[in-house]
This record gives C-alpha cells, structure tokens and sequence, in this order.
C-alpha cells in the first residue's frame, strides 16, 4: 500500500467475487480494520479459522499471515476496511499489537454503541472524499475508533486466562514505558529494572506475544517515530536521529535504510509525493 491511510467499503457484490475466488494466506505491510456491519466473515489468522457473522470487528497487525473472506447471508453483506501505515498513528499502534494479538476477531452488540463506530467510518470517509482531505482529523477520528472498540472488547473479554492477563499487564506496562522514553539511548536493562524483572523474562513476554525481542521492538518504535517526523516535521535528518537517541546520522541512516529499504531523505521525498 503506498498511501498512508485507505478506507473503503466491501458490498455484497465485493464479497460475492472474494468468496468465489479467495486469495491465498498472505501478509501486509500495513494495519487493517474490518468492521463488519452485515455478512460474515471467515478468517485464518493465528494459524486457525475463525467464522463470525456481523455486526464484528477484526483487526490485523502489520506482518501477520492471514486471509479473509467476506461472505453473503441473506445475499447481503456490508462492511467497512480501514487500512493505515503504523507511522500514521505512531502513539497507539504498539498497543493495539498487544491488544489484538490474541483477539484478532471480536463479535460485537448491533446496539449504539456499535452504531457510533459505523458513523466514525462514515465522518472518515466523508473527509477522505474532500479535494483536499485533513489527514490529521483522520487521525484522531481513527484513534476515536480503537478507543471505542477497546471498550467494546473490555466488556466482551472480562475474564481472560489469569496467566495471558499477567502477560498482557507486563507487555502493557512496558509499552506505556516506551511510550515515555522510546527517544532516549536506553536499552533492555532499562525497562526491565523499570517492571522489576529480568531482561530474559521481558523478552520471553515479548516474544511470545509480539514475536519481537525488547530491542527490536525498542527499535521500531524509534523508526515509526522517524518515519512520522519526516512525514510530519520540517527537521533535518541529523535533528531527527537525534531525537530519537542516534548520535551519529550515518548511524541512524545505515539502521533507517536496513529496516525499511530506503534512506531517510528517500522516505521523506516519497511521503512528500504521496501527500502532495
């Protein structure tokens, strides 16, 4: 996906084609939303199928293996898809990979609550129609969205295994901590003392939940945080490395370009094409 955020909507028609020809399980390079409003929808993902029929919302990190299909009941189906690169909303992607990673699909109420969310996807896509869309309103409205849908899934989920709860806490708590010091030169030993654990146990939460070590989770909220300042900043290369603990620029360019491909002046001149 090129663009920074998509939203569309899937119809019966839509669901009807997937249906009869369904892509194999794959992988993005973005965030996907789903929510869904009539139909049904099928979904591999965590390694096991999941069917659910709407109103539902599912949710799909950055990398996972899934695939999904919209499917007709009562010839009917209608559902929204969000999509949004994990530098769009930088302060609350690494939560909802926590979130998630276990609920990717959530049966929902056909009630008001679930309404207000259908009437966000409508407000977002009005303003993704406009000449000249606000991406910044954008933003906020989908951060409104998971807001709304947390709350949702709290009720729906109350009383998780005490074992994966104790996970979730500590892997919440680290990335609340990394929220607040992710630009600063700190590494494992840090955030470990800071949860009064020991950095083999913090990387056997994060692996197990997020399939990432501390430092590599460490060093991609640094680089989500770059790729929004070069997006979003009118800093140079050297003051955003800086920010964000690189001392050098050749340093912080040498990890920018292995992690994404391109170097920090690329990525910028291709948001810059993107947005224009």
């Amino acid at each position: 996906m090129n663009q920074l955020f998509q939203i569309f909507k899937v119809g019966s028609g839509d669901a009807a084609k997937i249906s009869a020809s369904p892509d194999e399980p794959h992988q993005h390079d973005y965030e996907e939303l789903v929510i869904g409003i009539e139909g049904q929808l099928e979904h591999f993902i965590d390694f096991k199928n999941t069917v659910l029929d709407a109103p539902l919302v599912s949710f799909v990190t950055k990398g996972k293996v899934h695939r999904a299909i919209p499917k007709l009941i009562n010839g009917k189906c209608d559902m929204w898809v969000l999509r949004f690169k994990s530098e769009f909303i930088p302060e609350i992607t690494f939560q909802l990979y926590a979130n998630y990673h276990n609920h990717a699909m959530l049966k929902l109420a056909d009630n008001y609550c679930f309404k207000r969310l259908t009437t966000i996807c409508e407000i977002i896509e009005g303003e993704m129609l406009q000449e000249n869309p606000d991406l910044s309103v954008v933003r906020h409205l989908l951060a409104a969205l998971f807001i709304m849908i947390e709350s949702e899934r709290n009720k729906t989920y109350p009383h998780e295994n005490s074992l994966n709860h104790s996970k979730n806490s500590t892997l919440q708590s680290f990335l609340q901590i990394l929220e607040e010091n992710y630009h600063r030169p700190v590494g494992v030993e840090f955030y470990a003392e800071k949860l009064f654990m020991s950095a083999r146990n913090l990387n056997l939460i994060c692996k197990n939940i997020l399939q990432q070590t501390v430092s590599e989770i460490i060093e991609t909220r640094k680089l989500i945080e770059a790729k929004n300042q070069l997006t979003y900043s009118e800093k140079n290369i050297s003051e955003i490395g800086f920010d964000l603990g690189y001392n050098e620029k050749a340093y912080f360019t040498n990890v920018f370009k292995k992690r994404t491909g391109q170097t920090p002046s690329e990525f910028r001149e291709e948001m810059k094409k993107l947005l224009s």
